[in-house]
């Protein structure tokens, strides 16, 4: 590509995204416009940084799809890699509460049990539409059985279902159990998240930005979920989805609220920013 663009002066230098409800669209998939912008401001030396609850192997086919090489921050925070794909930080739950969390809805048939183990994604039982969410890569599902699978390197355990109540009542078993032990939150009304309660991808941001040279008040950070609170909360400057978690919008009332993921609003949003 023939790059015509120049830098804007800016006083961020870390632009950190969240992927699906924030950069990718409703239908999960990098849309044209969004994928030329991170191409020109990759280009223009900006620093930019996927900060995701998705598991690695999905999130560098994507950055290797658009041809970028950055820093992600995947499964919340629970794992970092570098430009080169390198693991640089871990931080999993310990097994006897992956085993604890795996059996507690493995039955419930109105909820799926999915784990990221260090390169796989496992789910209790078949579900084809779950694969719809990876539009951008070829990542697909294992499935584990409850009597024997695997509790090392667990980076995040999740669970899915049309009923939100019913995800809520699992978010209070959990905390009660756990507490402060594990950080707790959802991702979409239909996803409760889990990893451990010292990460967030907001630690993560400000470890990686320190790499870079700088400080979380050097980012902008756009995301839609709860699970991007304390990034959000955290950098210099954090943009909210139009379409974001009621319960996000109503936590953080003072950040700016951008355009939908359906309209590529992070895409416009950053030319206009930072591009001329």
């Amino acid at each position: 590509m023939t790059l015509n663009y120049k830098r804007k002066e800016n006083k961020y230098s870390i632009i950190a995204l969240d992927l699906d409800g924030t950069l990718l669209s409703p239908e999960y998939s990098l849309l044209p416009h969004s994928a030329e912008t991170l191409k020109i401001l990759f280009k223009l030396g900006i620093h930019i940084i996927f900060a995701t609850g998705r598991h690695y192997v999905d999130v560098k086919r994507i950055c290797d799809k658009i041809d970028i090489n950055t820093y992600m921050i995947t499964s919340n925070g629970a794992r970092i890699y570098n430009r080169s794909g390198r693991n640089i930080f871990k931080k999993d739950l310990r097994k006897e509460i992956v085993y604890d969390l795996c059996k507690m809805e493995f039955n419930n048939p109105e909820i799926l049990t999915h784990f990221y183990s260090n390169s796989h994604w496992f789910v209790n039982r078949d579900s084809p539409e779950q694969r719809n969410f990876f539009q951008e890569s070829s990542f697909n599902y294992r499935i584990f059985d409850l009597k024997q699978f695997t509790t090392d390197g667990v980076s995040k355990i999740y669970f899915t279902g049309n009923d939100q109540k019913l995800l809520v009542s699992v978010q209070k078993k959990i905390k009660k159990k756990w507490g402060d032990d594990l950080n707790v939150s959802f991702s979409f009304n239909n996803c409760l998240e889990v990893i451990d309660g010292a990460v967030s991808k907001g630690n993560a941001l400000k470890r990686v930005a320190s790499l870079l040279g700088y400080g979380l008040q050097d980012c902008i950070a756009f995301g839609d979920g709860m699970n991007d609170y304390e990034m959000l909360s955290m950098v210099g400057k954090g943009c909210l989805m139009k379409n974001s978690h009621e319960m996000l919008i109503k936590s953080l009332p003072d950040l700016e609220i951008i355009g939908s993921n359906e309209e590529e609003s992070v895409s416009h949003y950053l030319r206009k920013s930072f591009v001329y």
